[in-house]
């Protein structure tokens, strides 16, 4: 089994002001009628963690919605 790469390490203030970015999101997504799927929870999960950047997050969302190759 293959290791998977160590999160880089975020201080508590920012695992916590990314988590209520990505709730004020999900929130604001509930607003207009939809429900994040499991990949995008898994890929926010990833950033609140500090195992992505936001850059990352905006291309790996983009990419599953089919926006980008």
């Amino acid at each position: 089994m293959t290791a998977l790469p160590q999160p880089a390490t975020i201080t508590n203030t920012e695992r916590t002001r990314r988590q209520k970015a990505v709730d004020a999101a999900r929130a604001s997504v509930r607003l207009e009628g939809f429900i994040l799927d499991d990949v995008v929870e898994g890929i926010y999960a990833r950033y609140v963690a500090g195992a992505l950047e936001m850059d990352e997050v905006i291309a790996l969302v983009d990419r599953h919605a089919g926006l980008s190759d």
